[in-house]
Order: C-alpha cells, then sequence, then structure tokens
C-alpha cells in the first residue's frame, strides 16, 4: 500500500470548514495536502462604551441650545463627580432643528430641538453603575446604551489564528499519518478573521421610571461582563514527505 501510495501524484483534501464558507482556488499539486480549520480566542472585554442622547425642546433656537448647555454642564459635573475627565467625552453629532406641527394645511413653526450624541469610554467598570444612575436623573438624556467591547482586537485575531492554525496542521498530520506520510512545510495560506461583535441595546425602559428607581441597585451591577469571542479561519497547504 504504501508503495502504491508512493508511486501515486495525488493530493488528499481534508474539509474542517463550515459548509457556507468559500474556499479558495488553490491549484492541486502533488505530495501536499490542503487542509482548512476554524479558530477561536475568547477574551474579557477591557472597556465599557456608553452611549446617550442629549434631547431639548423650546419655543426659541436660543432657548434650546442654552437648556443643551446646561444639560451638557450636568453631564460634565456628573464625570468629574465620578473622577472622570469631561474631555474623555466625545460628541458624535450636534444638531439644532425646527419644529413643525403639521396638523393644520399650513405648517406651524412651534419650537426648536437640539439633539447631540454622547459617547463614553471607560476601562474601570466599577464607575459603571453611578454614573448610568447619575445620568438617568438628568431629565434631557435619552437612550442609554451599554455595550462591552475589546479594543486590543489585534492581538485577539492573532490568538485566533494561531488556534486556527494549529487545528489544521493537526488535521493534515492525521492524513498523513494513515497514508503513511509526514507532513514538510507549509506551501501556502490563507487567513480569514470574524469579530463577532454585540451591537449596543438601548434601555429600553423610560427615563423617569429609571429616575424613580435610581435608589435600586443599577440594572449592571453584579453581573460580569459576557467575553468577547474572535474566531478565523485558515487554510493551507503543506508539502508531504
Amino acid at each position: 500500500m504504501k508503495a502504491a501510495l508512493a508511486y501515486l501524484t495525488t493530493v488528499l483534501l481534508v474539509n474542517c470548514l463550515l459548509s457556507a464558507q468559500e474556499h479558495p482556488a488553490v491549484t492541486a499539486q502533488p505530495n501536499t495536502v490542503f487542509v482548512g480549520a476554524d479558530g477561536k480566542f475568547e477574551a474579557n472585554p477591557d472597556t465599557a462604551l456608553v452611549q446617550f442622547n442629549i434631547s431639548v425642546q423650546e419655543e426659541t433656537s436660543r432657548a434650546a441650545y442654552d437648556r443643551a448647555s446646561r444639560a451638557a454642564e450636568q453631564i460634565r459635573q456628573i464625570l468629574r463627580s465620578n473622577g472622570i475627565e469631561p474631555k474623555l467625552a466625545e460628541i458624535g453629532f450636534f444638531s439644532l432643528q425646527p419644529v413643525y406641527d403639521f396638523k393644520t394645511p399650513k405648517r406651524k413653526l412651534v419650537g426648536y430641538r437640539v439633539n447631540a450624541n454622547v459617547s463614553l469610554k471607560l476601562k474601570d467598570f466599577s464607575k459603571l453603575a453611578p454614573i448610568l444612575q447619575q445620568l438617568a436623573d438628568v431629565d434631557v438624556t435619552e437612550n442609554q446604551s451599554l455595550n462591552y467591547m475589546l479594543e486590543n482586537m489585534d492581538a485577539a485575531k492573532t490568538k485566533a489564528v494561531e488556534d486556527a492554525y494549529r487545528r489544521a496542521r493537526e488535521s493534515a498530520e492525521a492524513v498523513a499519518r494513515a497514508g503513511g506520510r509526514t507532513v514538510g512545510e507549509l506551501s501556502y495560506a490563507s487567513v480569514d478573521t470574524l469579530e463577532n461583535e454585540r451591537p449596543p441595546v438601548p434601555m429600553g425602559r423610560p427615563m423617569a421610571m429609571m429616575r424613580a428607581e435610581a435608589a435600586a441597585p443599577a440594572p449592571t451591577e453584579q453581573f460580569t461582563p459576557q467575553t468577547i469571542s474572535v474566531s478565523a479561519h485558515v487554510n493551507a497547504l503543506f508539502t508531504l514527505k
């Protein structure tokens, strides 16, 4: 059997891929084995992303602008009281728009609305509960959301690729042993990585309800943040000895 295998110039294929994943086109070569494998790496998140909107409406544009400015100062004070520099908070957008009443045939200007999106990244998760509670007390904040993330994503992707490559080589070695051969050098490889992101989910309860429950423990207290999962797929072509 070994003599027959040595005489035949065949390429051994092992498929360790998900059926929905596309394979790269690889030219068949004698005395090689082409394998594919998935790898994964899980890490604890290192950053919490808090996002919310400042939204106010007044009869005049100046009044709306001034009220939004006061609300922003309240938020800065909240951050300072928790030992956070206000400059760490980022403004995603700011808009001042007229508001019309369309109930009558001729639209009527009824006021002006200011909208701004604020995001804050925190490394110290212990500060989340008091900040979320205090933001709930500001009557012009809306659409609070909290999402955990991993800032050092490149290192996590590298770990996932290493795991996928290890699995691919193990598969190649298993096929080689079955055919009385051994695995040689890596001749070709392709890599795909996938970060399993979780989109921020707004806190669905009305802010008034959250303010009424401010004395109770925050929704995030005493829970462990979900791990961040990164997956990778490696296709590899090895020579056979």
